[in-house]
């Protein structure tokens, strides 16, 4: 059994032991197509690219990490994406999550605050062709109001609130999946439908562990497009 396979086969498994809390014995056939099609070791630096395939968090620099692949497909789920939506992405990271939603919709706008790793994962994507990715570097807690509004958005950090500009930005009918907590402590996977009338609805999910979210309502978005 190679890597990959070995991944598909706990990502599978965590479902099966997450049923209970997912509400579903098996995630969506092009939400799991999109995870074969992705090379997780592409968006991993060179000394840890013998992580790539394990069922856990890696690191990526900056003191940031890329998510658990499960983690990666359960939210790429929760989305509910359709191939003619816009996706809205706080934390680009390596670019992985970017990658995989790319498969699943039509466009991506993707904010990473850290210019370092932006610039990496904007080169990233690029090389690997996905061609339907714009990165910017910028503080996510504001949203992409220049492209807003999202058929859903996802947030790949722990926010100790829900940012209220992301409530905002989605439209009506549109998902919002983020990690809500405090920093190194207990989180909650949550989804946040917005109904036709602008109320919103929350459900919780599971708990996770994500590193916390950068932003402090202080900076616009700056950097290049892709």
């Amino acid at each position: 059994m190679n890597g990959l396979q070995r991944m598909l086969k706990d990502i599978e498994m965590e479902v099966n032991l997450t049923r209970h809390l997912i509400g579903k014995d098996a995630l969506d056939d092009q939400v799991m197509a999109a995870i074969k099609q992705v090379p997780r070791h592409e968006f991993l630096p060179a000394d840890y690219r013998f992580l790539a395939y394990d069922d856990g968090p890696a690191p990526i620099g900056s003191g940031q990490t890329i998510s658990q692949p499960y983690i990666v497909a359960l939210m790429s789920d929760l989305l509910g994406t359709k191939p003619t939506d816009t996706i809205l992405e706080i934390g680009t990271g390596s670019g992985y999550q970017t990658a995989i939603l790319s498969k699943l919709v039509k466009q991506v706008y993707s904010l990473e605050i850290i210019e370092g790793l932006s610039t990496q994962a904007r080169r990233r994507l690029k090389k690997l062709g996905y061609n339907n990715v714009m990165v910017r570097t910028g503080d996510g807690s504001f949203g992409w109001p220049e492209h807003a509004p999202y058929d859903g958005i996802i947030v790949t950090a722990a926010a100790a609130d829900i940012p209220q500009p992301l409530i905002d930005q989605l439209k009506a009918g549109g998902r919002l999946v983020i990690p809500v907590g405090l920093p190194y402590s207990y989180q909650e996977l949550m989804v946040v439908e917005k109904k036709a009338d602008g109320k919103v609805e929350t459900r919780n999910v599971l708990g996770v562990s994500f590193v916390p979210l950068v932003c402090g309502y202080e900076s616009p978005l700056t950097g290049l497009e892709q």
